[in-house]
């Protein structure tokens, strides 16, 4: 198992970086940037081009391994010899929950630090020449302690809609409701956003508003500069769990919804443990595989196709706010898990009988 698994992690690490060096090899033609600047940013990414492919080794193993005892009779002699299915797929179920908990550390610990690196070399690149790509639904954290939050950007006009700045330390005092400032629109600048048709909202200790008014137009600067614009922009790839947590906690203190970012915070938790299940659903799918190789790869590719797509949709049904975040986030597992139970109940139970 351990073979195929090293093998399988090696050969898609090098499949997902080849992608990723032809989209970025646009840069060095068309930007002029530097090759050492190019492999700095396909090394930071590799960290999260590990978290992806851990589970589909893990599921391709599994098939291989399996598909090669099964075809060799060995399974059937192992079970003649008084071995049940539950007996012989628990090295295959340690290795799958290894690579789960190898994947949430990597995740949790790695892959944040190494993607904002990597995301703040791109935006390096393209503020050489353009103006600041404020991204709809991500926040940057600003001069003051101030966090800046933006629904809708339009380009070609460089206008915000409903803005929202947090100032956690307004009052002065840990732990205090921050004073909340939002807009229906906004127009920024290089280092200004001049803001239209707003509120500011100000809370006591009990998160009770205590003063309210409105404005017609207000300046506020985003940053002493281009750089620390970009800096301090973080998408929540770029965010561990905690961190997550923290700025979700944030803006639900001020009653806004952040459903999108509930299901991310979900899934850097649920997306590990793809690799045990994965391993779950691969061991009944091998069990009756006496064709090679050749039938595990395309094992693979349906298990995974199927898996990514219900998770797509599933993400999507929470944020929109149609499924709760923490379901959104599981039932696909859920679903997988329960589809591999009942596959291995059967070739357990039923199969020989």
């Amino acid at each position: 198992m351990l073979q195929p698994v090293l093998f399988c992690i090696m050969g898609f690490t090098v499949m997902f970086m080849s992608s990723l060096l032809y989209e970025l090899t646009d840069m060095i033609i068309i930007k002029k940037v530097p090759v050492l600047t190019v492999i700095k940013i396909l090394l930071y990414r590799l960290p999260a081009i590990l978290v992806m492919a851990f589970p589909i080794s893990a599921l391709f193993a599994t098939i291989y391994s399996l598909g090669r005892l099964a075809k060799d009779n060995e399974i059937t002699i192992m079970r003649i010899s008084g071995y049940g299915i539950h007996r012989i797929i628990i090295p295959f179920l340690l290795l799958g929950l290894g690579l789960s908990v190898g994947s949430f550390w990597i995740n949790e610990k790695v892959v944040p630090w190494a993607n904002h690196r990597s995301m703040n070399l791109v935006r390096q690149i393209y503020l050489k020449d353009v103006t600041p790509s404020i991204k709809e639904n991500i926040f940057f954290k600003g001069p003051e302690n101030r966090y800046f939050y933006v629904r809708k950007v339009d380009r070609k006009k460089e206008v915000l809609y409903d803005v929202m700045i947090y100032e956690p330390q307004f009052s002065g005092k840990e732990g205090s409701f921050p004073r909340v400032i939002t807009a229906k629109k906004g127009v920024f600048h290089e280092d200004v956003w001049e803001l239209k048709d707003g509120v500011i909202h100000e809370f006591d200790d009990e998160g009770f508003i205590v003063r309210e008014g409105q404005f017609s137009q207000m300046s506020i600067p985003v940053s002493d500069g281009l750089e620390h614009f970009y800096g301090n922009q973080k998408t929540t790839s770029e965010m561990s769990r905690s961190e997550l947590e923290e700025e979700i906690k944030l803006f639900l203190k001020s009653g806004i919804k952040v459903d999108s970012w509930q299901v991310d915070y979900h899934l850097k938790l649920a997306l590990p443990f793809a690799s045990l299940i994965f391993v779950l659903v691969g061991v009944p799918l091998s069990l009756r595989n006496r064709k090679g190789w050749g039938m595990g790869v395309v094992f693979t590719l349906v298990v995974v196709f199927a898996y990514y797509v219900i998770q797509s949709l599933f993400r999507s049904f929470g944020s929109n706010g149609l499924l709760p975040p923490f379901w959104a986030a599981w039932l696909p597992n859920i679903i997988f898990a329960v589809l591999g139970i009942i596959l291995l109940l059967r070739e357990e139970f039923f199969i020989l009988r």
